[in-house]
């Protein structure tokens, strides 16, 4: 049965909603305060809460910036039930996280119409994070394995000829095993040092004071360090004459290290998902209050839907196209992007090819 919490602290208010809820099927509990409310959604979990905004010991604002606050109750949707309906009480309340407002005196009707709008957002959204959930658990299940044991394989073939017939090969066969032995170890390197990337990544944003120091970096030259990053990943994959360069030079308040990883990332993809002799094209330009990073591929493009799952370990077909990597590029990209106060935007067409820009504001 759904649950719902109601806070308000006139008890004849109150009761009359809990009423209509109930009267309607719905599982109702009561707080006669902010901080008793705060504690009963801790304790109930509701799939809604409905709260006054003048309430004393604690009113809605701070009920609402408490419950956000907490991963366990963040995402619980939330609606005002209230008078105040200037422009600056509704948009303090929006900025806080609420999800609608009820103004004071309301119907049964507006009220169980407002409650189902939010009761099928969240239950779509929960459907939308259960097949994510399902597709991550696929991708991580069929991509580790190979991620992991491919050049696990290799090198441990190589490795087993070179200890066995040591003495039976030439100098030129010891070499070759050597060269494919590098290969893979560097594969497999790059697979495990994505992983610690990402969960780095992951930590950094959750601590404020980190996120603080990370963000206090100049970067001198964005458009060298962006122009010697895209020709190491060219060179590296042999594809150097397919690489256009549009590079304008400028300082940018963002870290150097960083810069050149989300750079690497974005133009090893475009080479990846892009046929041999097609053209990549990075670009580096800025206007008067921010700086674009663009990396345009002519590959195989991307559906909507994929675009908005993209995330970290989503790899899309990999049954009808063999790839490296487990999906972790974009996502890291993305997520560093977003640490430096920047965003990531991805423009596709299946068949034609895919554009991804880096947006930044400008120190």
């Amino acid at each position: 049965m759904t649950r719902i919490v109601v806070i308000d602290d006139d008890s004849l208010a109150r009761d009359r909603v809990i009423a209509t809820l109930r009267c309607h099927g719905y599982e109702a509990a009561s707080a006669a305060n902010g901080t008793a409310g705060v504690e009963l959604v801790q304790e109930y979990e509701p799939d809604l809460v409905l709260c006054d905004i003048n309430m004393p010991v604690m009113d809605g604002y701070a009920v609402l910036d408490n419950l956000r606050e907490n991963v366990r109750t963040a995402d619980i949707p939330f609606l005002f039930m209230t008078g105040l309906t200037e422009h600056d009480d509704v948009r303090r309340g929006m900025q806080l996280g609420a999800d609608d407002y009820l103004t004071k005196p309301f119907s049964n009707d507006e009220l169980t119409a407002a409650v189902k709008t939010q009761l099928v957002k969240r239950h779509a959204l929960a459907d939308k994070y259960e097949t994510t959930i399902r597709l991550l658990r696929k991708n991580i299940v069929y991509a580790l394995p190979h991620e992991l044991r491919t050049p696990l394989a290799v090198c441990l073939g190589f490795a087993d000829l070179l200890r066995k017939d040591a003495e039976s090969l030439s100098a030129d066969q010891m070499r070759q095993m050597g060269e494919h032995i590098y290969t893979y170890t560097e594969r497999l390197h790059r697979v495990l040092e994505n992983f610690l990337i990402f969960a780095q990544i992951e930590v950094l944003a959750s601590d404020p004071e980190q996120l603080e120091q990370a963000r206090n970096h100049i970067t001198g030259h964005v458009g060298q360090v962006v122009e010697a990053r895209a020709r190491s990943v060219a060179d590296k994959v042999l594809r150097g004459a397919d690489l256009s360069l549009d590079i304008h030079d400028f300082a940018a308040q963002i870290a150097e290290n960083d810069l050149a990883r989300m750079v690497e990332e974005l133009v090893d993809n475009a080479f990846k998902f892009s046929p041999c002799g097609s053209t990549v094209t990075v670009r580096v330009a800025r206007d008067d209050q921010n700086f674009h990073i663009d990396v345009s591929d002519q590959g195989r493009g991307m559906s909507p839907e994929q675009i908005d799952m993209v995330g970290a370990y989503m790899q899309f077909d990999r049954a009808l196209f063999e790839q490296q990597g487990l999906g972790l590029g974009l996502i890291i990209a993305k997520r560093l992007a977003e640490i430096h106060r920047g965003r990531l935007v991805i423009h596709s067409t299946i068949g034609i090819g895919t554009d991804v820009r880096l947006s930044f504001g400008s120190p």
